[in-house]
């Protein structure tokens, strides 16, 4: 069973953005999850699960925000490692 997150938001940004309310929806799921991926709280692949993406497509959808896909943690880590090269 799945759970459902109820967001209210005004009509009106959907059309400023220029989205059907579906697109919408499925936006503001996206960037969710692309969020909490890039904090560190998520894997790539439970956010593509939960998109029903594979995870290389996730990954591609990464570039569309501009999110390493190397992840707020592991960027620090590939820092050190080029340093120590």
């Amino acid at each position: 069973m799945k759970d459902v997150i109820n967001i209210g938001y005004p009509k009106s940004l959907a059309n400023i953005l220029k989205l059907s309310e579906k697109d919408f929806e499925s936006e503001i799921k996206a960037s969710s999850l692309v969020k909490l991926f890039e904090l560190g709280k998520i894997s790539s692949s439970l956010a593509a699960s939960v998109l029903g993406l594979s995870r290389i497509d996730f990954l591609d959808l990464l570039a569309k925000y501009k999110v390493s896909v190397f992840g707020l943690n592991d960027l620090d880590d590939l820092r050190d490692d080029i340093s120590n090269a």
